[in-house]
């Protein structure tokens, strides 16, 4: 394209000066010219304006980018980046307490320690490094780990003040730090199956991190306080633990209830872990076998065998059966481990624990009056309790005679031992189930319960388990003062094609004191083994009821209870008397 030349006035002396101009035509068509310079100059015009548009995008990503930079500076990687999310900044986890006020969980600020690989200059060289001061990293790992083309991996989370300045002493690049809530345990194993755990995000994964997660995490972290007495916890795991020791014993739970208010006192299960660390357990030492594992409990069913039987007036204390002889039933011969081999009184049945006599009295209940009284007691269904990980029974899957006489002394259904103490419970709180619960109640609040037996029953009952620890196979359970009342459970547990008898769930259930019932407790053996040379079976009086009395020896000055000989009123008499009847050919 041709540009008309552009004019000036110019001196006379330069024209002469200048050369000639030469001779030009004018263009033919000068619309066309015209149009053309048109045209080329409004594209040249849009031209520049997209330039400035993406000019201005450009500077205004670069501004987003630079602010991101600052950002994740001084805040560190957002959740996209992280492997883990954060909680939110106004949300704090609340405090766990006993009932007295000690602290069993509450969260601190914690530095954690994150790379960025493209930052970092040597990966060997920094794993290396980084393990002068955190010995246990796995050199070769991180290795890998830094010479990967992710733009952040996690070294270590919630350093100690101490290992964090060692880290930043080195002065390595590609390392920064970024602060994190983490979760701590005073008590350490104490109550750790009560107290539970969080993972890294402050979930609860367990116990009552997990029952309570929701208000942990309500507003700006509400505390919240459990039933739990440290001081009755402590006692009851030093005398598991030296129970299981001396006994060998696969397992023990221990349990202590307030019967009129359901309030869990204590509980422990063996073994146990640190939720300071709950990785570094087991899932056996996580299983929390008070609530989480069911056991067929043996003789202590009896207690419920009697109270249907009397609730149902199908006896009385002073009925009696005929012990003389196995029970046949479904094909079976039901035998007693020491028989008497005689006629039994209600009484006797219950203080011998005899299986044939418990038997006789639950086919005159019959099964569906059987069914119905365990069903009151929750002993049907899992233990109403918070706890997540409590455990639905093993029922049978046809409930008949079989099934009838055997389940009258605990063999053929299989409850946990939070649901065990709690119809328990019912008993010595004069016949009203309260449900067990891990918070505490307050002294002006009503407890609501629900009757499931007669007053009269309750009370039968509770005496026939106090003249056990009296007379019976519950001896060794006495405390001197604070009226033990209990049953023995010895049950064999199931094995393929039967039950094997030298390997047993060794239990005893109580209630304290007898004449005044304020407290239930339970203790479980798992295949306990008695010491050598003996041979003798270690059945839930000689293994179980001991640690049961020197709980209750140690924890009843605890809880306020005062010593006292007085046999619970009117009930004594009438249970002794049963106990020595005439003798019936």
């Amino acid at each position: 394209m041709r540009l008309w030349p552009f004019r000036k006035q110019v001196s006379a002396e330069a024209r002469t000066l200048a050369p000639p101009p030469l001779a030009e035509a004018a263009p033919a068509d000068m619309s066309r010219l015209l149009r053309i310079e048109s045209d080329e100059t409004r594209s040249m015009e849009a031209s520049r304006g997209r330039l400035r548009v993406m000019g201005l995008s450009l500077a205004l990503g670069f501004a987003i980018l630079a602010g991101r930079a600052v950002e994740v500076a001084v805040t560190g990687p957002a959740d996209a980046a992280s492997p883990t999310r954060q909680v939110a900044a106004n949300q704090t986890r609340g405090d766990l307490f006993d009932r007295t006020g000690q602290v069993l969980a509450t969260t601190l600020e914690t530095h954690s320690l994150y790379a960025d690989p493209a930052l970092v200059w040597d990966a060997a060289e920094t794993a290396e490094m980084l393990a002068t001061v955190l010995p246990d990293i796995d050199v070769e790992a991180l290795t890998e780990t830094l010479d990967s083309r992710r733009r952040f991996v996690w070294v270590r989370r919630n350093l100690t003040p101490r290992q964090r300045q060692a880290v930043f002493a080195l002065g390595l690049p590609g390392l920064e730090f970024r602060s994190e809530p983490h979760r701590v345990y005073p008590r350490g194993r104490l109550a750790s199956h009560v107290v539970g755990y969080t993972n890294r995000d402050m979930d609860g994964l367990a116990g009552a991190e997990r029952a309570f997660d929701s208000a942990l995490m309500s507003g700006d972290g509400r505390p919240v306080a459990l039933s739990i007495d440290m001081a009755v916890q402590f006692h009851i795991d030093e005398v598991l633990r030296a129970a299981m020791a001396e006994y060998r014993a696969l397992a023990a739970t221990g349990i202590v209830m307030n019967v009129r208010t359901g309030e869990i006192l204590g509980m422990v299960s063996l073994p146990d872990f640190d939720p300071n660390r709950p990785s570094d357990a087991s899932p056996g030492e996580r299983l929390n076998r008070a609530a989480q594992s069911v056991y067929e409990m043996g003789s202590t069913f009896k207690a419920f065998t009697v109270a249907v039987a009397l609730e149902e007036r199908t006896a009385t204390l002073e009925s009696r059966y005929d012990a003389r002889a196995p029970l046949a039933v479904g094909g079976f011969e039901i035998n007693d481990y020491h028989g008497e081999e005689r006629w039994l009184t209600v009484p006797e049945i219950f203080t011998h624990s005899s299986n044939i006599g418990s038997g006789h009295m639950a086919l005159e209940v019959g099964a569906e009056a059987q069914r119905g009284f365990l069903g009151d007691l929750r002993l049907l269904e899992r233990a109403p309790i918070e706890l997540a990980e409590s455990a639905d029974p093993l029922l049978p899957r046809n409930w008949g005679p079989t099934e009838t006489v055997t389940i009258s002394y605990g063999h053929g259904i299989a409850v946990s031992p939070i649901a065990t103490i709690a119809a328990f419970a019912a008993i010595a709180n004069d016949g009203v189930y309260v449900p067990p619960t891990l918070l505490p109640v307050a002294a002006d609040e009503t407890i609501l319960g629900e009757r499931v037996m007669r007053s009269d029953v309750a009370r039968d009952v509770l005496a026939l388990m106090r003249e056990n620890v009296v007379g019976g196979t519950g001896g060794n359970a006495e405390a001197i003062g604070f009226q033990v009342a209990g049953k023995t459970g010895t049950a064999d547990k199931p094995s393929r094609g039967g039950y094997d008898t030298s390997r047993l769930i060794s239990s005893f259930s109580a209630i304290f004191p007898a004449n005044d019932p304020q407290y239930a407790i339970l203790v479980l053996l798992d295949e306990p083994q008695m010491p050598e040379p003996t041979y003798l079976r270690p059945t839930g009086g000689r293994v179980a009821a001991p640690a049961v009395g020197e709980i209750v020896a140690r924890i009843a000055p605890i809880l306020g209870v005062e010593r006292s000989n007085e046999d619970p009123v009117g009930r004594a008499a009438l249970v002794r008397a049963a106990l020595m009847p005439e003798m019936i050919p």
